[in-house]
């Protein structure tokens, strides 16, 4: 069996959130092709106690724990050098991945994210040939770009620093690889109106969901067993764009809702809440969970589902799930973007919050009582991940162009 090298910027287990749901699946789906070596940081003592089940199913981890990133991110800080590259560098790691390339170990090589490129763009391939996939996901240097864009000082001018640098990174990194994927057609597109040079390299490759697991027919005891109309939203509760997507829904167009449903919550699922999510239980009728075991019970027993991003990139994993578990969902289009359903059918989209909440409302009122299950059938038809994950096969084993 060929040897894979995996690096990811964080421990690919469990499949939780964003980041670790795509990189668990794909690591998944390598592993039946290849012999894998898996290195990644662990920056969360929590993850710690993960270690040893991912390493039952890799040939070898890797998995170095870090701590204390911001200053590492400074030390590294160099002219040109984005704050990223320090902040998930580790000599230690380094090293192996060295060891590995120099010996001429692996016959594929899968980077996942753009922190994890320079790990490898230093070292030449070995003479036999190896393939390597860089996975960007998003476009990241977008992403401090709209952070640099509503900023204050002084975080304005390190997000405009980072944007500009970490661009910088990815267009070295997608001429040095042979594939640079992204989740969507819209985030490649978007990267390459950045970088058109590397439109031989760019491809994408779209998120599925797992239906075994998301699966409405399982049995879900409700974790708010008082009843009534809930509203829901899941997701890691210290990402940025979480943060402010609750925010403006709690503070500005739940009063809405709440003036046609007064009996309606909103419920705030994810880990980590940051104090000012925290701050939104003062708020009537809005509950925020912190950390649970399992999002699917508060998914199983919604009213309705919401996505109500401003800032999002790439597939919302977070509307892929609620979809299915056949719950009625709305989002903004930026929330709705990369994902294969119709709205009006398979889920409301609806931008400004007085269209947002009278479409949260209307749900509320049962005015599609369709909605949920065409969501379901909607995402098994368009992001079954056996499906969007083949094509990585003949990009590391046979060379097939990126696109598809």
């Amino acid at each position: 069996m060929p040897r894979l090298l995996f690096l990811a910027h964080r421990i690919p287990f469990p499949p939780d959130k964003g980041e670790k749901i795509r990189a668990f699946h794909i690591l998944s789906h390598l592993a039946k092709h290849f012999e894998v070596d898996c290195g990644c940081l662990v920056d969360d003592p929590a993850d710690e106690a993960h270690i040893a089940t991912l390493r039952a199913q890799v040939a070898h981890l890797e998995a170095v724990r870090v701590r204390g990133q911001a200053l590492a991110a400074l030390r590294h800080l160099r002219p040109g050098r984005p704050l990223t590259w320090g902040w998930f560098r580790d000599a230690r790691l380094a090293a192996w991945v060295a060891r590995g390339l120099t010996g001429g170990r692996y016959d594929a090589v899968f980077v996942y994210s753009s922190a994890m490129a320079p790990y490898v763009m230093a070292w030449p391939r070995h003479p036999h040939g190896q393939r390597r996939v860089l996975d960007l996901v998003d476009v990241d240097s977008e992403k401090f770009a709209a952070y640099a864009a509503t900023g204050r000082f002084p975080m304005r001018l390190i997000h405009k620093r980072e944007a500009r640098t970490l661009l910088s990174l990815e267009r070295k990194a997608a001429a040095l690889f042979d594939h640079a994927l992204f989740v969507s057609q819209a985030e490649a597109d978007r990267f390459l109106s950045l970088a058109p040079e590397a439109a031989p390299h760019v491809g994408f490759l779209e998120n599925g969901v797992d239906f075994s697991r998301f699966d409405p027919a399982g049995v879900y005891p409700d974790p708010l067993p008082d009843g009534g109309l809930k509203i829901v939203f899941t997701g890691a509760m210290g990402y940025a764009p979480n943060i402010e997507a609750v925010t403006w829904f709690a503070r500005v167009m739940l009063p809405m809702v709440q003036a046609r449903h007064p009996a309606a919550r909103f419920v705030v699922v994810g880990q980590n809440p940051a104090p000012q999510v925290r701050a939104l239980e003062s708020l009537p009728g809005v509950v925020v969970t912190g950390t649970v075991p399992d999002v699917r019970p508060y998914l199983a027993h919604a009213t309705v589902a919401v996505a109500p991003l401003q800032l999002a990139r790439g597939i919302q994993n977070k509307v892929l799930e609620a979809m299915a578990m056949a719950r009625p969902v709305v989002a903004t289009p930026q929330a709705f973007e990369g994902i294969h359903a119709t709205p009006g059918r398979d889920l409301l989209v609806a931008d400004g919050p007085k269209r947002f909440a009278e479409a949260v409302a209307a749900v509320l009122d049962g005015e599609h009582p369709a909605l949920g299950q065409a969501a379901r059938a909607a995402v098994l038809a368009g992001h079954d991940w056996n499906a969007t994950l083949a094509p990585l096969d003949a990009m590391l084993l046979h060379g097939a162009p990126a696109r598809h």
